[in-house]
């Protein structure tokens, strides 16, 4: 990175690049989405659980990057450092991967919006779809190859305009809530039990997890920071914000449609939601709204993998070459490679039959793995009480149980979001650890270690299983 662009971010520049990534798509996609798994009691269960869950994690990357201001790029540098490194890649090669298939699931969204008025659009995953989702991918491509400082301030203006879209629905929604419709919905439409209500909180749990997922951006971008410990601040402060969006998003509509209404929603269901009560001017609105947040969004993610891939090669986790920065300080074969893979899950979308659903939950499930790393070295850290020798006021303790909580969550997630998309996962980092491979070999050093080699080898297994279960059906797209 040019001396230009070092330290010059700061912690309001870093705060808007957290809510960026955290607002996407997954917003204006929760009426339905909520609405098709249970009622205002389990959205409010869902939500507790993984706002809980999600603040300690944030919690955990702010006291790290206090901690440990040496660990920059800390999404996969807190695994290396903690658990070996390929674990580092695990972590990294997860995020990388699984923000690919979150913008992947950009366009499928943009173009299932526009579908309502093109019917060549479809679902978004029609051949035309993806052919002008291309398109739009590689015009961002190079846009972004003439210089992340450009990047980053066009970023915080649509962070600005895609915030505004979703405000005005929440004010217009909430005029027009009525209470007795929501007590109405609030059990989720059947006879309460407990049983019932923790199956509906199962079904949203990935959903959770992909809304929430950019917590993480300014820990990404953190040798950028003016101030390291603004890195923290932006962390939590982008959350809170973001975490009170999403859950008015989720509750209101129940006040204003029936939930099996709100469940048959076409997405983006927000859209679905204002036109139920100002007509179809509101679907317009929040159409308009989801293409800008969306395509910010996207914008923000792309320097993200860039961001991840060109790190993890500074800390010799993938070859070399993806260290490579042009003229403008891009690194731009890391870029190249982010969206090749972009390009790849957006043709593989022609063939999966919901497009969206699928890459969401994949998102999820292969971010959650460095997201599980992250809690676990903030755990290792204050149990081991490295760093805090001086500690006289019982920070450690606190902070001992921001990591033990944020591992949990992430622990339940993984199990929560079911096996089929762990041997999915394992189907991506199977051939993934070539780069790993080809890093290890550059420098000449060993490949695995004794107990990296029995994780490779379960990946491997995991990857076979997951492919099996593909060709017979047992796994479907």
């Amino acid at each position: 990175m040019s001396a230009e662009t070092e330290h010059n971010l700061t912690r309001t520049t870093m705060m808007g690049m957290v809510v960026g990534s955290m607002v996407g798509a997954g917003i204006f996609s929760l009426p339905a989405t909520f609405g098709n798994a249970t009622g205002p009691f389990g959205a409010l269960i869902a939500w507790t659980i993984a706002g809980t869950g999600m603040l300690m994690l944030a919690f955990v990357f702010q006291f790290l990057a206090v901690r440990k201001p040496n660990l920059e790029a800390g999404i996969f540098t807190y695994a290396q450092e903690g658990f070996g490194n390929y674990i580092g890649f695990m972590a990294a090669f997860g995020f990388w991967a699984g923000s690919c298939l979150g913008n992947t699931t950009y366009f499928v969204l943009i173009k299932s919006t526009l579908g309502a008025a093109v019917p060549a659009f479809g679902e978004g995953n029609t051949v035309t779809a993806v052919a002008v989702s291309s398109v739009i991918l590689w015009s961002i491509h190079f846009m972004i190859l003439r210089g992340i400082k450009q990047a980053a301030f066009i970023n915080k203006i649509v962070t600005v305009a895609k915030i505004i879209p979703i405000i005005i629905f929440i004010v217009i929604v909430a005029v027009a809530f009525q209470k007795d419709l929501f007590v109405n919905n609030f059990w989720g439409g059947s006879d309460y039990s407990f049983s019932d209500v923790m199956s509906q909180v199962r079904k949203t749990m990935l959903v959770t997890v992909f809304v929430f997922i950019g917590v993480e951006g300014a820990s990404v971008f953190s040798r950028y920071a003016k101030n390291r410990a603004d890195v923290g601040w932006a962390t939590v402060m982008g959350f809170l914000g973001v975490l009170c969006l999403m859950i008015m998003v989720t509750l209101l509509p129940y006040g204003v449609m029936l939930r099996p209404e709100i469940a048959d929603l076409r997405q983006p269901s927000m859209a679905g939601v204002l036109q139920a009560i100002v007509g179809t001017w509101g679907a317009v609105f929040v159409s308009a709204g989801l293409i800008i947040s969306v395509l910010g969004a996207y914008l923000a993610w792309t320097l993200l993998c860039a961001e991840a891939l060109f790190s993890a090669s500074k800390y010799d986790l993938v070859p070399k070459a993806f260290g490579h920065e042009n003229k403008n300080g891009v690194p731009s074969t890391a870029l190249w490679l982010t969206n090749g893979l972009v390009q790849t899950f957006l043709i593989l979308t022609i063939f999966a039959q919901y497009a969206f659903d699928l890459t969401l939950e994949m998102t999820s499930s292969m971010t959650l793995i460095p997201y599980l790393l992250v809690a676990g070295y903030g755990l290792k850290l204050t149990c081991s009480g490295e760093t805090y020798e001086s500690d006289r006021h019982g920070l450690r303790n606190r902070q001992l149980l921001f990591a033990l909580i944020a591992t949990i969550y992430a622990i339940f997630m993984i199990i929560a979001g079911g096996l089929e998309y762990v041997l999915l996962a394992c189907i991506l980092f199977a051939p993934g650890t070539i780069l790993f491979i080809l890093a290890r070999r550059e420098l000449k050093l060993s490949l695995f270690k004794i107990p990296e080699l029995l994780l490779f080898g379960l990946i491997m297994i995991g990857a076979l299983v997951g492919v099996y279960g593909l060709a017979t059906g047992t796994i479907t797209l």
